[in-house]
């Protein structure tokens, strides 16, 4: 962090791209740079997902969803833990990074009730600019008049080890296990007919696979700086 990033002006900059690209820890040492919020709208649909279950809810029965999304209440919130995500004065923040809830956020993520449940959220999130928000259809859904927009890849292998070291502590899989899932979350969100993950034609592709996260930022920076 250094008082010439700060000192950029208030944009609002979106992340896109596939799971294990490195989006979160770019996304979050991108804000910290430019002393911006960081947004990661992931967790909201990991949210609704931990909802879904907890409530006992048959994730085909689009009508007890919709129930669901009348009365949700996700919510970040600023914890000596960090930023925190709510659900109803319940902190999920770690309940929701498991491998089901990760699967069930993907196919939930496809219905149009929740994507259209929480746009509004997001777009009142970024509203005041000086964010950086995460996700998968932030640029060319959510945000498409966004300043900046980033799309974060990396080979498939690379991604698969890279989550299997994340959560080998907390939720253990076997690497094949957790390639194959990522494999398919990769096609789930591609190919689903509303809001598929694509790179926004504006954005910048920036292809993660052989550097650290330093010179991701760096070309982040470069980049913003010139724009």
């Amino acid at each position: 962090m250094t008082d010439k990033d700060q000192n950029i002006r208030p944009l609002l900059i979106t992340i896109d791209g596939p799971a294990g690209a490195g989006k979160t820890t770019v996304s979050r040492g991108l804000a910290d740079r430019l002393g911006y919020r960081y947004i990661d709208t992931g967790a909201l649909y990991r949210g609704v997902a931990y909802e879904i279950i907890a409530g006992g809810i048959d994730p085909n029965d689009d009508a007890a969803i919709a129930g669901l999304l009348e009365g949700l209440d996700l919510r970040f919130a600023r914890t000596s833990k960090g930023v925190r995500l709510m659900s109803g004065g319940s902190d999920i923040t770690d309940a929701i990074r498991t491998p089901q809830i990760t699967m069930l956020a993907s196919a939930a993520s496809a219905k149009p009730m929740v994507r259209l449940a929480l746009l509004d959220l997001q777009r009142r999130l970024g509203a005041e600019k000086s964010a950086v928000f995460e996700g998968r259809d932030m640029g060319t859904v959510v945000f498409p008049n966004a300043d900046v927009k980033f799309f974060l890849i990396a080979d498939l292998s690379v991604r698969a080890r890279r989550r299997f070291e994340e959560f080998r502590e907390t939720n253990p899989q076997a690497l094949d296990d957790v390639l194959n899932d990522m494999k398919l979350r990769d096609k789930n969100d591609s190919s689903r007919a509303v809001a598929p993950m694509r790179p926004a034609d504006d954005a910048v592709t920036i292809d993660s696979t052989g550097m650290g996260v330093d010179a991701v930022l760096d070309a982040m920076i470069e980049y913003i700086r010139h724009h």
